[in-house]
Formats: C-alpha cells, structure tokens, sequence
C-alpha cells in the first residue's frame, strides 16, 4: 500500500525531541526524507540514528530559525542534497512565561524571534521552491495558548501570530497549490508536563474534557495528514488536537 508522504522531502524545524522528533518520526514511517533541524546538531544524533535504523532518508541541519541567512542556507542545503521540498513543518518554539509586570524585553523579544519570525522566515525560504513545482504543504505547529493563557502574553502572542500569518499565507499561496494550515496542540505529555508538580499536573488534567493528556503521536498523526493528499482541499484551518479544551473551560 502507498504510504501517505512516500518520497516527499519534508523540513520539520525543533526535531530534536518531543513534538518535533514525534512528527519526523512519523513522516518517515508514512514514506517521507527527513530534514532534521535544529539549534545545535547534537539535539539531532538520537533522532537521526533512530530514523537511520528505521532506512529513511535523513539530512540533519543545525540552524537558528530567527537568523535569515542561516534559514536561507539550510533550506539550500536541504534542495541541494534531495533535489526538492515538499512539506515545511515550523515546529521550532521556546517558552519564557512570566506575568507581564516582571516579563523583560529580551523575553518578549526572543520568544517572538523564534515562534514567529522564524516560521515566516521558512516559509519564505522555501516559497520559490514549492511555487515553480506547484505544490506544497506548511504546517505551523500553534497552541491552544494562541487563545490566550495567563503568564504567556509573549508566547501566546507568537502563537496568535502564527494563526494570522497561516491565514494569509493560504489566502497568498493557494494559486500555486501550496496548502498552509496549522495544528495546535492542547496539554500534551512530554518531558516537561512530567516534571510538573504533581499539584499542577492534577489541576491542568482536572481542566481537561478526556481526563488526561495527550500524545506527541497524536500532534504527528495529525500533521502527518495535513502534510498528505488526504488534505489537498483543506487551507488555512487551525486545527486543535487538545482532547476538547479549546471547546471551553470545564467549571470544576
């Protein structure tokens, strides 16, 4: 049976763990290359030794997405040695919370860097690629904090960015068949949430509608189908892959 990516050249930004290493994992399952980037090179043996077992096709790239000219050259790199791409996943964020009485510049700045113009910056960067060859898929991994979430006003400004520019990169991009939607993904069970407090575990899941979190798997499934022909009349959609939190609040 056809695998659902099966030779597509795929960039997944931040894929050296959690989400980012779920979703090269199952690109590669479903047939894709993998472009593996991220900020330094050793964030990338595990996963690149991992998908190397697995025979996919891997090029790891280490690279500063809010940097343009080191943008530029990984998307170069990345032609230059598969020959094309086809699917752009901006996974790539960072997280600096803080009430926004003790959030400095450098917080708000660096986080808007990374989760806002490093995504632009890709999407740029690979724009004249899928338009000569008239297509291409860009899944930009949001939040449901793009909704608004108390102590992240720069993290859920960067990702309520990202909504708008998904938007207005499908309405842009649709003529050359270029397909740009995102995920946003709700409490999902990584290194992180398990570090919590075993207090603040049970408040964030007492919050949620399924009763327990989700999993990076179920963040790849899901830009594992926007990236597929399953998806080719689907643009500009946020989709919330968050147990039905984004619904509304649970009053408990």
């Amino acid at each position: 049976m056809l695998k659902r990516v099966q030779d597509k050249v795929a960039i997944v930004t931040g894929a050296g763990q959690g989400i980012g290493a779920a979703i090269a994992r199952r690109l590669a399952h479903e047939g894709a290359k993998i472009v593996l980037v991220d900020i330094k090179s050793e964030f990338l043996s595990d996963i690149v030794q991992e998908l190397t077992q697995l025979g996919a096709e891997t090029l790891s790239i280490a690279a500063d997405i809010s940097k343009k000219t080191q943008v530029v050259d990984m998307v170069a790199k990345a032609k230059d040695h598969f020959g094309t791409i086809d699917i752009l996943v901006n996974n790539a964020g960072i997280i600096r919370d803080g009430y926004l009485a003790k959030m400095s510049e450098d917080d708000w700045d660096k986080v808007m860097d990374v989760n806002l113009k490093g995504p632009f910056l890709c999407c740029q960067a690979v724009f004249d690629t899928m338009k000569s060859q008239n297509s291409g898929k860009i899944v930009n991994i949001v939040s449901r904090s793009w909704l608004g979430n108390i102590g992240q006003a720069n993290y859920s400004a960067s990702k309520g960015g990202l909504v708008s520019l998904t938007r207005t990169l499908a309405l842009e991009l649709a003529r050359f068949q270029i397909n740009v939607n995102a995920v946003a993904p709700g409490l999902i069970e990584t290194p992180m949430t398990r570090s919590m407090p075993e207090e603040a575990r049970s408040r964030l899941l007492r919050m949620q509608p399924t009763g327990k979190m989700g999993s990076v798997d179920d963040i790849a499934s899901a830009v594992c189908f926007l990236s597929s022909n399953d998806a080719a009349f689907i643009n500009g959609q946020i989709l919330h892959v968050d147990g039905g939190k984004s619904c509304g609040l649970l009053s408990l």
